[in-house]
């Protein structure tokens, strides 16, 4: 699943590009694009089909791209909002295409690159038609992908927005704020810092990187650490997405950026997908994964003890 530098570098592409172009035509093969609106002073979701989602996207100016999370907010004119979140494997694309009818995947690439060249990029669901003969396309293999359209000032409102934790990058982030998070809470800090309640962003990916620099053990709980602890995993965290963000993602399987290329940073890994390879810290540990919550996890057994 596309973490907080993969969403990030997709945004940042993205705002390079879309704001200030109209949203002409919306196709997709989608069985679920949602919905959701104010009534009697409640929030309310509901599907829609193509058709009536055209309706509300038809000649809106994009205004700008922002991040939440891992979720993707493309806000328009008017007060109104598309969110996504591209949950397993999904990755939005801006390019261009043409339908044919009779081949497996239906649109294909009309510039040449890794949007015609690469697999992982054939998986499209949903396009965006838009004002300068360019189009939006959301690809992803699996089809879990989460489309979304509404209010821009009520967006925040939705229950899975509202309940977002602080984000890495935010300015008052700080280990004040990593210990309140974590005051009186158990379980094992991985899937701590992967519960996008407690800090934004994080997942699978990260929290292996994040541990393995600040040297603690994934299954430890949360209850047990103390401070000097919870100095480390804070001060792991920004160093990891920065650097992440700067190769321009992880591409271990599906994730592209904006354009259709593949993320750097999973040849900078230290941890995650490093199973049998000698710890980067030259401290004699042999990297090993486990499952934690049924999750591969992977750690450094020398310097990352239970």
């Amino acid at each position: 699943m596309p973490e907080l530098p993969e969403v990030q570098t997709i945004v940042s592409g993205l705002e390079t590009v879309l704001p200030r172009l109209k949203i002409k035509d919306v196709w997709s093969d989608l069985s679920k694009i949602w919905i959701f609106e104010e009534k009697d002073g409640k929030l309310t979701k509901t599907t829609a089909n193509t058709t009536k989602y055209k309706k509300e996207l038809e000649n809106k100016k994009i205004i700008s791209v922002e991040r939440k999370g891992k979720n993707i907010f493309i806000h328009l004119a008017n007060n109104l909002t598309i969110l996504i979140h591209q949950k397993m494997t999904g990755h939005l694309l801006y390019g261009k295409w043409e339908f044919k009818k009779n081949e497996k995947h239906k649109w294909v690439s009309k510039i040449k690159g890794p949007l015609i060249d690469d697999p992982n990029n054939r998986f499209i669901h949903v396009v965006f038609h838009l004002s300068n003969g360019y189009q939006l396309a959301l690809c992803d293999m699996r089809k879990f992908a989460k489309v979304m359209i509404g209010p821009s000032n009520k967006i925040n409102e939705l229950k899975e927005i509202k309940e977002i934790g602080p984000d890495p990058f935010d300015k008052d982030f700080s280990l004040k704020k990593i210990l309140a998070i974590f005051k009186g809470k158990k379980g094992k800090i991985k899937i701590s810092l992967m519960d996008q309640k407690n800090i934004a962003g994080i997942g699978n990916i990260y929290a292996d990187e994040i541990l393995w620099k600040a040297g603690i053990h994934p299954t430890k709980n949360v209850s047990s650490l103390k401070k000097d602890e919870f100095k480390k995993i804070y001060q792991s965290i920004k160093p990891v997405l920065q650097k992440a963000l700067k190769m321009r993602g992880s591409s271990y399987v599906d994730y592209r950026d904006a354009f259709g290329y593949e993320g750097k940073y999973q040849k900078m890994h230290y941890a995650y997908q490093m199973t049998g390879t000698k710890c980067q810290k030259k401290d004699g540990g042999i990297i090993k994964k486990i499952k934690v919550n049924g999750r591969g996890t992977h750690f450094c057994p020398v310097h990352q003890k239970p």
